[in-house]
Formats: structure tokens, C-alpha cells, sequence
């Protein structure tokens, strides 16, 4: 059918929920937005669907959640009944809708003889991940848009570990999903005959205790936090998101009693009032807890998406002014303080192990090299370094340490299988009261790893390509990546090529296999070790451009990262 027919189809259904039905015949006056809205299924990939709220069959509604949901559900009725019973634990964020796509999500569940673990109310991505582990239900059910602005929502699917549902069966899945073709016809149960007919559970309190015990154990140094916990001043923002639900009690647990949180921004607002994009690594989304930083004197401020996924800090500098900190750069500064630390307790095994992605800082790298530490590398997406896990408490090969992604997700331990600010949260804090022991800030820390290993920069460059034609732009792009390559970028030879699309890793030495799974993604390394990758966004319209360098000053890094970055951004 055309879009038109599409649309025209929802027009016609009698039973559209009433709220869609005043939106789409607002829409169906804007011819451009509803070809959008209606021209193609929204994207369901690895990393589950994300989009814009509203009427259609490429939004955000109850009808495409029912359609995902279905999805999951007929590919769980593949299952032994077994594992079929274990059932799946749902959460959500504090978006527009979110709780009524969880709720639309178990009724769907219900209707296929599939018990859910609902929660009582919001609670962070990493804490799903931990319930999927803790209840042993066979899969979870995320319903977040993570960071995006607040017309955005998602659903985002988790496997029996824990971690976002790998390829294999999120290829399944996603079969499924095209098969419920006709949206309105996807059969659901009443809330009511789900808790009648004992296929819904609300969790929550119960959980939270086990998690909360769990996060105990990412402290290094329970003696420090003892000492100085008490002492330092930090200021610590949810960005009107999940993080409030579990920050405060773990920082009262812990010992970080002397902590300030941004009032303004611990209300639960689907409209993110304080900020245009709820995302940590803006640096306007400081602005508040600045304020407060400066009021009390706080050393750094703790940021944490509406999901608590992610984590963003800024540092005090000497002459009062607050500095942003880059996820490479929080991460470096996790990475060291805990290796350092675990050295010096004697708890630093000697098969640890470090997990990043391949557009990570190589910083970490240098200090993982330092400490004895093995550092993985892995495709761009938390659940590799979940797959990587798996692989070591299979084998026995390594133990896991910590593992991150620049895109300031960080994991210190296995308990949650996706990137966990709770945690990253914990030991940041236990971190910055450490340095400031020490007369020192976190920033300070870093400067000091610049010392030792050189100054390292990295910068995104994301472009975007919306609407219709962008989609078939980024293919565009990327095929003539794959096919022409690159061989030089600013004056500068590139001498290893690797794409993971072909599995290839090319050097003047010849051609090897990369050891990865194959991604539409390449990265070129160039004859001064500086380090360029190309991918496709799997959640937004977005192509990224990465660049990492690295140089002898914090000026020259500086300016040869922006020397870089504008090369990389005329690109076409």
C-alpha cells in the first residue's frame, strides 16, 4: 500500500485510540511529515526501535509497541515451555508514554501465556538489566529513548544475560515483528485479566533492595570513603530521569552523605524543562548544577541521563569556573584510579581485563599496558562487551574489570550487563574523594595521565540525514568508504585500513581477518597515530565520524584535533 492507504487505514479504524486520532487528523494537514510518519515500519534492529512519539506506522504509539512486543512474544513461543515460563521483566523511563507502552507491552506478553515483571513505577536501564539477572527471566523490555530530546521514545529488548538481545535472536525477533504486519489486529489481555490470570507481577522495592546490595561492591576502598566520603562536596543531577530513584539511597548507603542534588531537575518531567536535550554531554545541561556547585563548592558535578545509562561530570577549576569532562576522559580517570587502587589493596587479579569499543580513546589502552591489564576491543555497542563477559566466565580466561564506550557508558561490574551510571556514579565519587585527599581534583588526575602518556583528544562529528532520502544517503556514503577507502586525511598517509563490513584488517603487510563480527563500520589508523572511524548511528539518522589523535601538549593536541575534524566534516 501507499503511505496514503497507510494512513487513510488509520483514519478508517474506529477503535484508534482517541488521543492518536486528534494527532493524526492534525498531521494529515502536513503532507511532508505524514509521508514520513507513514511511508515505511519503523527500523526494529539489535538495538530494539527508537523514534518520534505520535500517530504511525514509523512513530512511537501503542500499536507499533504492540507490534514489537508481539515480535518478542511469538518468537518466545518457539521456546521449550521452560524457558518460555521464566517470562520477562519490564521498565521504563520518565518519557511521554513510557509507562503506557510498558503496560501495552504485558498485555501483549499476556495474551501469548507470557508472565511480566512489571515495575511499580521508573526505574534505569541498568537496574532492567540486573532484574532480567536477578528474576532469571528469560528477556527484558526497556522503554526509553536513553538521551534523546522528549519527542522521542524507544523499546529496546534485553536477553537472558542480561545484555541487549545479540544478533541471532534479534534477527529472530525482528522476523516476527514483520509478520504482525496488521497493527490493530495484535491481540492483548486486560491489565486486570493478566493479574487475575497470575501473568503479571509488579516488582520493584524487592529488586531495588538486591541491587542496591550489588552496587555495595563497586566501592575499591570502603576504608577511604570512611575517612573522606563524608567530607567531599559534590552536586549530583538526574536530568529528570531514573537516577533519582537509586542515586540518593546508594550515596546514603556508601557514605557520600555531603552530597547537593538539583532540585529543578529531580522532578520527573517527560519535558525536560531545564534543557532542549537531557544528554550529559552537553555542556548546558551543567548549567543548573554549576549554580549549585559554585553555592556549596562542590569539586565536581555528576550528571546522569533520564535512563541512568549514562554518565556526564564537570570538574572545578582553579579559578572557580567548571570544566566539562569527554567520556574518554571520565573513563581514563575510572580506568586508572581503579587499577590503581586495586594494586594497591593487592585485589588486582592477574588475568584482568578491559572491554572498549573500537572508537574508544587508545588512552585506556596505555593504562590497562601499565597495570598488566588485557584491553579488548569490540564493535560499537554495549553488548559486545556483554558478549565478551560471557566469554570470560565461560572459559575462565579473564577476569572483567571494567569496560566502557566513549559515548559515556561505563561498566565497572558484571552484575548489569549494558553500561550502568549507578555504578560509574559510585565509583566517580569514591574517586574524586580520593584525589581530593590528595589536595587534587579528577581533572588534575588526568592531567596527570597526560603527563605520563601523552595528550590524547578524541572528537564525534555527527551529521545528519533525516527524512526519507537520508537513509539511503548514509548507504551511499558507507558503500564508497567500503569500496574507495581512504589515503590520506589532512597530509597524512594512512597505513592500516579495517573494515568491518569485510572482515578485513590491511596494512602494507598484507591482509588478515579482524577477529570481529562483521559491522557496517570502518576504521583507518594513520602514519602518526592518529585513528579515524566511519559508522552508520543503529539508533538515529545520523552518520558518525570519529577521530582520535594524540601530541606531546594540550595546545598542540588541541589544535591538531580541530586540524582533523574539519577535514573530516567538508567530507561528502
Amino acid at each position: 500500500m501507499s503511505w496514503q492507504e497507510t494512513m487513510q487505514n488509520w483514519l478508517d479504524y474506529k477503535e484508534l485510540d482517541p488521543e492518536l486520532k486528534q494527532q493524526l487528523l492534525k498531521l494529515k494537514e502536513d503532507k511532508e511529515t505524514a509521508q514520513e510518519a507513514f511511508y515505511a515500519p519503523m527500523e526494529f534492529g539489535t538495538a530494539g526501535m527508537r523514534g518520534l512519539i505520535g500517530p504511525g506506522i514509523n512513530r512511537m504509539n501503542i500499536y507499533t509497541v504492540r507490534q514489537a512486543a508481539e515480535g518478542l512474544a511469538a518468537f518466545m513461543d518457539t521456546l521449550d515451555e521452560a524457558t518460555k515460563k521464566r517470562g520477562v521483566a519490564i521498565s521504563y523511563d520518565s518519557r511521554y508514554y513510557s509507562q503506557d507502552f510498558a503496560f501495552e507491552s504485558a498485555r501483549v506478553l499476556g495474551a501469548h501465556g507470557i508472565h511480566s515483571y512489571v515495575f511499580d513505577s521508573l526505574r534505569p536501564t541498568p537496574e532492567l538489566s540486573f532484574a532480567v539477572r536477578d528474576l532469571n527471566t528469560y528477556a527484558g523490555i526497556m522503554i526509553t529513548a536513553s538521551h534523546n530530546p522528549k519527542e522521542y521514545n524507544g523499546f529496546k529488548i534485553y536477553g537472558p544475560d542480561g545484555g541487549q538481545m545479540p544478533p541471532v535472536e534479534s534477527d529472530n525477533i525482528t522476523r516476527f515483528v514483520r509478520k504482525a504486519s496488521d497493527l490493530f489486529a495484535i491481540n492483548t489481555k486486560t491489565i486486570t485479566e493478566l493479574r487475575d490470570e497470575n501473568l503479571m507481577s509488579l516488582i520493584g522495592e524487592d529488586v531495588d533492595l538486591d541491587y542496591l546490595d550489588k552496587l555495595d561492591t563497586v566501592v575499591v576502598d570502603h576504608k577511604l570513603i570512611e575517612e573522606v566520603g563524608n567530607k567531599m562536596k559534590f552536586v549530583y543531577t538526574p536530568l529528570h530521569g531514573t537516577g533519582k530513584m537509586i542515586a540518593p539511597r546508594i550515596f546514603q548507603k556508601l557514605g557520600f552523605k555531603n552530597f547537593t542534588m538539583v532540585t529543578k531537575q529531580a522532578i520527573l518531567d517527560p519535558e525536560f524543562p531545564t534543557t532542549p536535550a537531557p544528554n550529559p554531554e552537553f555542556a548546558q545541561t551543567f548549567d543548573l548544577a554549576i549554580e549549585k556547585g559554585k553555592k556549596i563548592g562542590a569539586n565536581i558535578l555528576i550528571a546522569t541521563d533520564p535512563d541512568a545509562d549514562r554518565l556526564g561530570a564537570a570538574v572545578r577549576q582553579p579559578d572557580g569556573s567548571y570544566k566539562l569532562m569527554t567520556g574518554n576522559q571520565i573513563a581514563s580517570v575510572l580506568l586508572n584510579y581503579l587499577l590503581s587502587a586495586k594494586k594497591k589493596l593487592g585485589t588486582l587479579p592477574t588475568n584482568g581485563a578491559v572491554a572498549k569499543s573500537i572508537v574508544s580513546s587508545e588512552l585506556a589502552t596505555k593504562i590497562a599496558e601499565k597495570y598488566d591489564v588485557k584491553m579488548f576491543n569490540v564493535l560499537t555497542g554495549f553488548k559486545y562487551i556483554a558478549e565478551k563477559i560471557e566469554e570470560f566466565e565461560e572459559t575462565g580466561s579473564h577476569e572483567f574489570l571494567f569496560g566502557f564506550e566513549e559515548s559515556y557508558g561505563y561498566l565497572v561490574k558484571p552484575f548489569v550487563r549494558d553500561k550502568d551510571a549507578m555504578q560509574s556514579t559510585i565509583l566517580l565519587a569514591e574517586a574524586a574523594a580520593y584525589y581530593e585527599s590528595k589536595g587534587k581534583t579528577i581533572y588534575d588526575a588526568l592531567e596527570d595521565l597526560y603527563q605520563e602518556f601523552g595528550y590524547y583528544r578524541e572528537k564525534t562529528v555527527s551529521k545528519t540525514f533525516a527524512g526519507i532520502s537520508g537513509k539511503e544517503q548514509m548507504k551511499q556514503i558507507m558503500e564508497k568508504f567500503h569500496e574507495e577507502g581512504i589515503k590520506e586525511v589532512n597530509g597524512v598517509k594512512v597505513v592500516e585500513s579495517i573494515d568491518y563490513l569485510k572482515d578485513t584488517d590491511t596494512t602494507a603487510n598484507g591482509t588478515n581477518k579482524t577477529g570481529l563480527p562483521k559491522a557496517d563500520a570502518m576504521k583507518f589508523i594513520l602514519e602518526d597515530n592518529t585513528w579515524i572511524a566511519i559508522r552508520p548511528s543503529g539508533t538515529e539518522p545520523k552518520m558518525k565520524f570519529y577521530v582520535g589523535i594524540t601530541s606531546d601538549s594540550d595546545d598542540n593536541a588541541a589544535k591538531k584535533l580541530e586540524e582533523f575534524a574539519k577535514v573530516i566534516d567538508s567530507w561528502e
